[in-house]
């Protein structure tokens, strides 16, 4: 006869690390990255929405209007609670607010920035990544709208243009308060 094991949540909480930016800009991978230079878990918010629909997120997008699909991710996210977590999230989670200040509460905010021509050539190899796009909007449409977004609710701006994931960790790491840094002793 086995022994029931019991799972207790954290006595304290420790805050995570959520990153931004387009798509294209590499958030999954620095977050996976991170979270393994951290070892911390790491989780991809699209892959959450695309398990909750059973499908891809393509599939959800061209399902939804692109305000439904907003309305959906929000929910989503905001259902969400991690500690010593690093959240790559969708370019559109910026949209909303509520959404926004559910993830400050979790931690630090950081905006991988990219520019736009490379963005544009990451997601033409891509196609199917899934983009909460209106009809008639274009990719760089979006970059322009959501800059502006991306810069507002970010603690830390991370220029990643020229960095490859390793060093967008190397880098990230110099740039955490000192405060926050006791949360990656264990």
């Amino acid at each position: 006869m086995s022994t029931p094991h019991t799972v207790v949540r954290a006595s304290t909480l420790s805050p995570c690390i959520t990153i931004i930016g387009m798509a294209g800009a590499g958030k999954s991978t620095v977050g996976k990255t991170l979270a393994h230079h951290l070892n911390w878990a790491f989780v991809d918010t699209d892959h959450i929405i695309e398990a909750t629909y059973a499908t891809k997120l393509q599939n959800v997008a061209d399902s939804l209007s692109k305000d439904e699909f907003l309305d959906a991710e929000a929910s989503i996210v905001q259902s969400c609670y991690f500690n010593r977590t690093v959240i790559a999230t969708g370019g559109s989670v910026v949209y909303r607010e509520k959404t926004m200040e559910h993830l400050a509460r979790l931690g630090i905010c950081v905006y991988l920035k990219v520019d736009l021509d490379l963005i544009l050539e990451r997601i033409a190899k891509n196609p199917e990544r899934g983009l909460a796009i209106a009809p008639g909007q274009t990719i760089e449409d979006l970059f322009h709208e959501r800059e502006l977004l991306y810069q507002k609710y970010a603690n830390i701006v991370l220029d990643a243009k020229t960095m490859t994931p390793k060093d967008c960790v190397l880098t990230l790491m110099d740039l955490f308060p000192k405060d926050f840094l006791q949360y990656f002793k264990n």
